[in-house]
């Protein structure tokens, strides 16, 4: 199954996929495990079973696996971010993302990650009250002392909590890679301008295949 998700992405991306003036970039770098943790953003009951694109939120669960998987055999640090929904800070914003005061409530397994994800006993799991995963949480602390240098990012939503997240580790200098096909968001036109405006200035932007060839699998 995961296997199949994983050739139905990348057949989906293929023309997608943003270019460079250089063309199409391949594997020039090579993941150390030591110094490198994957970062899974929200993948949780109430996001990924939202409306999302470019690719549904099951196809980046199912690619995020394929990831921490091959991260998880190699000894890399593997952490799952969830986010608690109703606690998120609210103020004043003309088209805020928080639940108007009104709505219903969520379901109960709203915040939790979907089983799918394949969280393991050795995974770390960072519970946030915001987009951004550092703020607020032990995540740099997780990060320092296991010795990482390099984070590569993925999850949902790509301009929201991934993107929000990688700001942060950029401030506080940890080298950025971005599974491009590894995260979705609200709309296509939204994870697009991240993908090609914002994350080739922080860091690097590869599929999830020429990740694991970084990574020697």
């Amino acid at each position: 199954m995961g296997r199949r998700a994983g050739a139905g992405v990348a057949a989906l991306l293929h023309a997608q996929r943003p270019k460079f003036s250089s063309g199409e970039i391949m594997t020039d770098f090579a993941i150390n495990p030591a110094s490198t943790a994957l970062i899974l953003i929200d993948l949780q009951h109430a996001i990924v079973g939202r409306p999302l694109a470019p690719l549904s939120g099951p196809q980046v669960v199912a690619q995020s696996v394929r990831l921490a998987e091959a991260f998880r055999a190699r000894g890399c640090a593997v952490v799952y971010v969830r986010v608690l929904i109703d606690e998120i800070l609210k103020l004043p914003a003309d088209t805020p993302t928080t639940r108007p005061p009104d709505a219903p409530p969520l379901p109960a397994n709203a915040c939790e990650l979907v089983p799918e994800a394949g969280v393991q006993a050795g995974d770390v799991l960072i519970t946030k009250k915001q987009w951004g995963a550092f703020y607020g949480t032990d995540l740099e602390q997780q990060l320092r002392r296991r010795g990482i240098r390099s984070i590569v990012m993925a999850g949902i939503a790509t301009n929201f909590g991934v993107e929000s997240t990688a700001r942060q580790a950029f401030d506080q200098g940890f080298e950025l890679v971005f599974a491009e096909d590894a995260m979705t968001s609200i709309s296509e036109e939204l994870h697009r301008f991240s993908v090609q405006h914002i994350f080739p200035k922080m860091g690097r932007v590869r599929s999830t295949g020429q990740l694991l060839q970084a990574l020697g699998k």
